[in-house]
């Protein structure tokens, strides 16, 4: 139990960060956690496994691959406890190989948009969207990057961090500088935290003004994520919840304290509508977004009265 509470404090203050690496981190937790379980009682070991896989789901509410490798895990099948846990290791186990591999696929499949030559702004920190600059600058492409700081968390530096070490040139700009250097932008390459069945995509705070700028400069903004990045639960009208953090991610509480009128509001991501987006690159191929329902009801396997039966999760 300790080592799972640990592991959910750890995703919900962002030690363990990035939807991608938290899907995987809570995949690997509830193997982890069925296999120190050594109840023999099936029906006590799927109560304790339901209790780990709603507490690991409480932690982030709009990362939507957290709940999405939640129930990867959680389809689990067994007549004995025993038989439950084997089951629970191997379906853990594919989706964290899965999840590596899709980002693989997603730099194969993006790399072919970007051309040689190109100009690229990224924002936040995203493994799919890296993967594709990544594998286009391996072909050969002479590319350089534009990446904002990404604040409050400052998510832009581990950005740069990657690109230096594969060698990319990269500019940094502050977050507010998106539409002054937009003139000089080819392509626009975000991540994803959710995408809604009618192909908007939640993301990092500042994605909408990115893509927004794109849009008035004409210019096409790809979105990289894989297929467990997808929001069934929107599939039944749910609005994926934005989550707002604390105010000492922008502000000191000292400093806060010697104002008598002044709160902060700090939403974590914001919703860019699917006019605002020319494409999703996805394990599985590259989308318009309006064909984000196919991804939900074909490749993550869940449709109408699925969803209705599997809401606790």
């Amino acid at each position: 139990m300790k080592q799972l509470k640990e592991t959910a404090q750890k995703i919900k203050s962002m030690e363990i960060r990035g939807a991608g690496r938290i899907a995987r981190a809570a995949a690997a937790e509830l193997r982890d956690y069925a296999d120190r379980l050594k109840t023999d009682d099936l029906n006590e070991f799927n109560e304790k496994m339901q209790f780990a896989a709603e507490l690991l789901v409480s932690t982030r509410p709009t990362a939507v691959s957290l709940p999405n490798a939640v129930r990867a895990v959680m389809r689990y099948k067994g007549e004995s406890a025993n038989e439950a846990r084997v089951n629970i290791l191997r379906l853990a186990d594919e989706f964290i190989t899965g999840s590596e591999n899709a980002v693989l696929r997603i730099g194969e499949i993006g790399a072919r948009r970007v051309r040689d030559g190109y100009t690229i702004m990224t924002h936040c920190n995203s493994a799919a969207a890296i993967s594709i600059m990544a594998t286009a600058y391996a072909q050969g492409k002479e590319i350089r990057v534009i990446a904002t700081e990404s604040r409050p968390r400052w998510q832009g530096h581990l950005t740069i961090q990657h690109l230096d070490k594969i060698g990319i040139k990269t500019f940094l700009i502050v977050d507010s500088a998106v539409r002054y250097f937009m003139k000089e932008v080819d392509l626009v390459i975000m991540g994803a935290d959710a995408v809604t069945v009618n192909g908007s995509v939640i993301n990092k705070i500042g994605s909408s003004q990115l893509a927004l700028a794109a849009h008035e400069a004409r210019r096409n903004v790809i979105i990289a994520a894989e297929t467990y990045k997808f929001s069934p639960k929107t599939l039944l009208g749910e609005l994926v919840e934005i989550e707002e953090r604390d105010s000492s991610e922008v502000i000191s509480r000292e400093k806060l304290d010697e104002f008598s009128n002044i709160s902060v509001r700090n939403p974590a991501f914001d919703v860019t509508p699917r006019e605002y987006i020319d494409l999703i690159c996805t394990e599985v191929g590259a989308i318009p977004p309006e064909m984000a329902y196919i991804i939900i009801k074909d490749y993550l396997g869940w449709g109408i009265e699925e969803m209705n039966s599997n809401m606790r999760i």
